[in-house]
């Protein structure tokens, strides 16, 4: 069962990596990500926020967009493009609370969308001299508590899926309020916009999956302050750094999370609030969600796991053999009276003797005589 262990192990290792991470080869810049690519692009996360110098000046929306003031959050954009925010502002509160409730800390107290059609006309919307990187469909300029996003794709002209670009950057927003603009690792930041915006979770499994079998992950402290610039490992990055923070968040430990959170807005380093909240360092964290990946991903369980149910199915397919066994006895013992009865009948008849008798029901088959030929009846 070992051998076969290691067998299995080495084969998903060397095979799952080709069939979760052979996406075509368009990807990013060190950092980028594309945001929406169409068919044969990396599927990656939207931005990552962007930090402003003072003294930035904000461009007014223009004069033919609509505008919706919905309390803490403002949405300007065109009005051809109402049937496609109308689901934004509507699930906007909900939003709000599960960001809060992720917290622990009240967030979003203004926001200011907006949302222009194109990539092109997204950046003329955004803060003079900082425009949107190249491959967002999305942006969080955290520290003036504004957003941009757009209804097409920077590359491939497809439609974005503007509710999980709008999750995305909302988190960017909230984290900056929740941590009173204290500094976090950008695993942290990245994974923490991921997770709540639900975003790419069928890639991030295949993708987790992969790396797990293949040994590829990345150790978190690697990811402090740049995701690699390969585009497959970029992928892995953030798809851990998305199920690290879902593991932080567990609900056995929100409580945690919610302290640590408050601790580095008191001016805590991001370690030490981790280690004082949690009562284990990040390494030791690191170690436990390892284990957590290999329990849920690899394919140990899939041979180890359920040890009851492999023990009824050895159990079951025991006892049937067994029963095949006193049957096919059974069976061979019945013939063998059986044959013996036909002999001594032949015997008799040959002997022009009368036959003997014989239980009904044993003999068979039974022997006719025609035109003087004695011929067996089935």
């Amino acid at each position: 069962m070992r051998i076969l262990r290691s067998l299995l192990i080495t084969l998903f290792a060397l095979v799952l990596p080709s069939l979760a991470l052979a996406e075509p080869s368009i990807g990013p810049a060190p950092g980028e990500a594309a945001a929406s690519g169409g068919s044969g692009s990396l599927t990656l996360p939207h931005d990552v926020p962007v930090v402003l110098p003072a003294g930035v000046t904000i461009p007014p929306v223009p004069a033919g967009f609509q505008r919706v003031d919905h309390g803490w959050l403002t949405v300007s954009y065109p009005p051809a493009a109402a049937p496609r925010v109308e689901p934004l502002l509507r699930d906007a509160d909900a939003i709000k609370a599960a960001l809060m409730d992720s917290f622990g800390q009240p967030v979003l107290s203004h926001v200011e969308v907006r949302v222009a059609p194109t990539f092109d006309e997204m950046a003329q919307l955004a803060p003079v001299g900082a425009p949107p990187p190249a491959y967002a469909s999305g942006v969080a300029y955290t520290q003036l508590r504004l957003v941009l996003l757009t209804l097409m794709a920077p590359r491939g002209a497809e439609a974005v899926n503007l509710d999980e670009v709008f999750r995305h950057e909302l988190a960017h927003v909230a984290l900056e309020d929740a941590l009173g603009g204290q500094s976090v690792p950008l695993w942290f930041n990245e994974g923490l916009a991921m997770h709540e915006s639900g975003e790419l979770i069928a890639q991030r499994m295949k993708t987790l999956w992969s790396a797990t079998l293949s040994g590829t992950l990345h150790p978190l402290a690697d990811l402090d302050k740049r995701f690699p610039a390969d585009p497959f490992q970029v992928q892995i990055a953030y798809a851990q750094s998305a199920d690290f923070v879902r593991f932080m968040l567990r609900d056995s430990d929100r409580a945690r999370f919610h302290a640590m959170i408050s601790r580095v807005r008191s001016g805590q380093p991001f370690d030490r609030a981790v280690r004082d909240a949690y009562g284990s360092d990040l390494r030791k964290l690191e170690f436990q969600w390892r284990s957590d990946l290999e329990h849920r991903y690899s394919v140990i369980p899939i041979i180890t796991g359920g040890t009851a149910l492999w023990v009824l199915i050895v159990g079951g397919l025991g006892w049937a053999y067994v029963r095949r066994r006193r049957r096919a006895k059974a069976v061979m013992a019945r013939w063998e009276r059986e044959e013996a009865l036909e002999d001594a009948l032949r015997a008799q008849l040959l002997a022009d003797e009368d036959p003997p008798h014989v239980p009904e029901g044993l003999l068979r088959p039974t022997k006719v005589e025609h035109d003087g030929r004695w011929h067996t009846l089935h």
